[in-house]
C-alpha cells in the first residue's frame, strides 16, 4: 500500500548511531523504528531528542535504524519547514523501509473537531497503513485521541481545565509492556481533552495504567498490529512541563489565550508555587507581554520523573518488536 503523500522530493534521515555489529540480541536482525513528529514547532526538536534518547537507552544491543517523518499538511513556520526538509524523510518512502515499530505524536489543534483538521485525511490513511504494515505503533497524546476516533468512533471529551502535571499512574492490567515496572509510576500529562475509560472498555481497549486524578494513562488494543496509546507523555524530560507552562503564560500575556494557565500539579516546589501564584495575580492585573521577563528562576520538586519508567516501557516495546522479527526470520528459514 502506498500513502498518497507528496513524492516529489526524497529527504535524507538521520539515524541513531548503531551499536557495533549488524545483529541484535539473540542474533536477531536489527529493527527499523520511525517517528512521525507532528508536535508544534517549539517542541519539534525536543520531541526528536526525547524519543531518540528513549529508544537508544532501551535498545541495549539491538541495532536500531531510526527515521524521522512529518505529516506534510501540518502547518509549520519557515524555520521548522527548513529543518524538516533537511533532516526528515519524505513520508511516501515509508512503504519501502519495512518499519517494525512506529511512533506518532499529535499536532497542536487548530480546528473545532479532529476531522476538521487539515491533516485529518493524511492521518487516517496513516492509521490504516500502520494496522497492517507495522508490528506495533505507539500513538501519543492527541494522536491517541485521533486514532481512536478513526478506529472506533470514540469522541474525546473536553476537560474543565487543562490536565497538566505529574500524576501517579497505577498498573491495572498484566501486559508485556508493563513488565518490570513498579506498581505505580509517575507520568507527565498535558492535555485539554480526554478519552474516557468507559468508552474505551466498551470498544475492547485494554486499560494498562490509570491515575485517580488524570484518568486513563496507557491503553492498548491488538489489531493486525499492536496499537499502544499514551494519553500522557512518558517521554517528557524534567523541564518539558515548565517550557509548556511558560509558553502558556506568554500566550496569556499576549492576549492569545483567554484563561491563565493553572500551575502544573505536583511539579514545582512549594516556594516556587507561591511565587507563581503571586505572579498570576500581577499578570491578571497587568496583562503585558513584558511582564514575563520578571519571572524569577523556578525550582522543580525533587521527585519529577527523569525517564526511568519510560525506558522500561520502551525496552519492553523493543523486545516485543524483536520477537516478531525473530519469528519471521525463523519462518523464512524453515521455508
Amino acid at each position: 500500500m502506498s500513502l498518497p503523500f507528496d513524492r516529489q522530493r526524497p529527504i535524507r534521515s538521520p539515524a541513531l548511531v548503531p551499536i557495533e555489529g549488524d545483529l541484535g540480541r539473540d542474533g536477531a536482525a536489527g529493527l527499523t523504528i520511525a517517528l512521525i513528529n507532528n508536535m508544534p514547532d517549539t517542541a519539534l526538536k525536543a520531541t526528536e531528542r526525547q524519543f531518540m534518547r528513549l529508544v537508544q537507552g532501551a535498545a541495549g544491543k539491538t541495532r536500531i535504524r531510526f527515521h524521522f517523518f512529518a505529516l506534510p499538511s501540518v502547518s509549520r513556520s519557515k524555520p521548522a519547514k527548513e529543518h524538516i526538509e533537511k533532516e526528515y524523510r519524505d513520508i511516501a518512502e515509508m512503504d519501502r523501509l519495512n518499519i517494525d515499530g512506529l511512533i506518532v505524536t499529535g499536532a497542536e489543534p487548530s480546528a473545532p473537531t479532529l476531522p476538521q483538521e487539515k491533516y485529518w485525511r493524511e492521518f487516517v490513511n496513516l492509521v490504516d497503513w500502520a494496522k497492517t504494515n507495522t508490528r506495533s505503533t505507539i500513538w501519543s497524546c492527541l494522536a491517541a485521541h485521533a486514532a481512536v476516533k478513526h478506529l472506533e468512533g470514540i469522541e474525546r471529551q473536553p476537560l474543565p481545565q487543562k490536565c497538566s502535571g505529574i500524576y501517579d499512574c497505577g498498573k491495572v492490567a498484566d501486559h508485556d509492556l508493563l513488565r518490570e515496572l513498579p506498581r505505580s509510576i509517575k507520568v507527565s500529562h498535558s492535555r485539554l481533552n480526554e478519552v474516557r475509560e468507559s468508552d474505551l472498555v466498551a470498544h475492547d481497549f485494554s486499560i494498562l495504567t490509570y491515575s485517580d486524578e488524570a484518568g486513563v494513562d496507557i491503553f492498548a488494543r491488538d489489531y493486525d498490529s499492536r496499537f499502544i496509546f499514551f494519553q500522557g507523555h512518558p517521554e517528557y524530560d524534567a523541564l518539558s512541563l515548565q517550557r509548556e507552562y511558560m509558553r502558556d503564560i506568554a500566550r496569556y500575556l499576549a492576549g492569545e489565550r483567554d484563561h491563565y494557565p493553572a500551575i502544573p500539579a505536583s511539579y514545582f516546589d512549594p516556594e516556587t508555587e507561591a511565587i507563581l501564584a503571586d505572579f498570576e495575580r500581577r499578570a491578571r492585573a497587568r496583562r503585558d507581554p513584558e511582564l514575563a521577563a520578571e519571572l524569577p528562576g523556578l525550582t522543580l520538586r525533587p521527585n519529577v520523573p527523569a525517564g526511568g519508567a519510560a525506558t522500561t516501557i520502551f525496552q519492553n516495546w523493543i523486545e516485543f518488536l524483536g520477537e516478531g522479527t525473530r519469528a519471521l526470520a525463523s519462518e523464512s528459514i524453515r521455508k
